[in-house]
């Protein structure tokens, strides 16, 4: 066995312990809540809404017939400039609206919270709870009375259920929001399972006002904030609650190209918010501490990921070098056996990820808004579209400059 295949092995090998030590060393976790929630709890949203005309109304009608009402005051609506048609509407349904001043350098979701925040302190206004949601998202008429089923239990965040709005416009949309469903079905579901810290992706969540006064604003701002505060989270031992309950929907891009920037900008503020905080949860590894687990799996984090996909790398490498070598020396036997070798190996990938999107939408058939055959289509393509994730990387690392991009909104078709 050449040296090229024992690397091959060896960081195979590593991976997967590595992956045993996170998902299952780590189970031994115990950070539940201790406190409960008080009834009748004041709450707001924040919606970061820049250049959002086109779906906001969507969103406010949606808050404005919930099961649980609320003022409509009490939704503060950030934009960046007073000529933002988004402020009509916001007027229309007589909310608050928050026009940010300084903008230099601040031009991120988690800077336009933290003016938001900041606004109301300085108002003298005080929440329980803060919603925080995007501009393009629609609320089940039930969302808030099923949440504040969560707070009442004592978490100091909550996770409401992702559904996909226009999960039937194209299949990379459909792609898109399975990728939201493997972290929140299988693994959010197995980490509550266990009480630790979930992780919390882009919007649908709450977090306590007790923390928001703390903290005086907002304090996670790296191109994923939602990460960034996933990160706060489990250093901190705030407990957290994936309530599949409490359903909203939200927008995926449709065009490929739309969803590799967004991914590429993903995986860059991923590792911007680790570069943060992973000395920080190192330093604090402690067996008795009630969310050691947690803390040991984010240190971890995709870590035996990269082992694994290396050794894929260096296996195409060793295989296409074996093919070069066989058409060189018109070793018709020998590439044959490397190409038949790199069929089988890509083949039990691709089965491989087919297998789980298939699981994923078994389990989530009753409530995934996708139609059957986007449901075909779209177990076919997601292998693919999880491989593309490797683009995406390659993307992050070669490329410094990486901001948020604007995603033209599509007409949904929710059921």
């Amino acid at each position: 066995m050449s040296i090229l295949n024992y690397i091959v092995l060896g960081l195979f090998a590593v991976g997967i312990i590595l992956i045993f030590i996170s998902e299952i060393l780590t189970l031994m976790n115990h950070n539940s809540p201790n406190k409960k929630g008080k009834s009748n709890p004041n709450v707001c949203f924040l919606i970061p809404a820049r250049d959002e005309s086109k779906v906001i109304s969507k969103l406010l009608s949606s808050i404005r017939e919930q099961s649980y009402k609320i003022s409509m005051e009490d939704i503060y609506v950030i934009v960046e400039n007073d000529k933002d048609k988004t402020l009509d509407i916001c007027k229309d349904y007589g909310c608050s609206f928050i026009v940010r001043k300084n903008l230099d350098g601040r031009r991120r979701k988690g800077y336009a919270l933290d003016d938001a925040i900041k606004y109301i302190l300085k108002e003298k206004k005080k929440y329980d709870l803060y919603f925080i949601f995007d501009a393009d998202n629609i609320l089940d008429k039930n969302f808030i009375k099923e949440m504040l089923n969560t707070y009442m239990e004592g978490y100091d965040i909550g996770i409401g259920y992702r559904n996909c709005k226009n999960g039937n416009s194209s299949v990379v949309a459909a792609a898109s929001a399975m990728v939201f469903s493997l972290v929140n079905t299988f693994s959010n579901t197995t980490k509550q399972k266990h009480d630790k810290s979930l992780t919390i992706s882009g919007t649908g969540f709450y977090i306590r006002g007790e923390y928001i006064d703390e903290w005086r604003g907002y304090p996670f701002n790296t191109l994923t904030e939602d990460y960034e505060l996933t990160l706060y989270s489990t250093l901190n031992n705030l407990t957290s609650y994936y309530n599949n309950r409490a359903v909203y929907y939200d927008e995926q891009p449709v065009r490929y190209v739309d969803t590799i920037s967004q991914r590429t900008r993903w995986i860059k503020g991923y590792f911007e918010a680790r570069k943060i905080y992973i000395s920080k949860l190192f330093r604090s590894l402690s067996k008795k501490d009630p969310n050691y687990g947690s803390k040991l799996s984010e240190c971890i984090g995709v870590i035996p990921y990269i082992f694994i996909i290396a050794s894929f790398f260096v296996y195409l490498v060793l295989q296409l070098f074996v093919i070069y070598t066989a058409v060189t020396t018109n070793n018709d036997v020998l590439l044959i056996k490397a190409i038949f070798s790199l069929f089988i190996i890509f083949s039990l990938v691709y089965l491989g990820i087919l297998s789980l999107i298939i699981r994923l939408l078994q389990k989530e058939k009753k409530s995934l808004n996708m139609n059957l055959s986007m449901k075909i289509k779209v177990s076919l393509y997601f292998p693919i579209f999880l491989v593309s994730y490797i683009q995406c990387g390659l993307r992050a690392l070669f490329h410094k400059d990486i901001a948020w991009n604007k995603v033209e909104h599509k007409e949904n078709n929710i059921k």
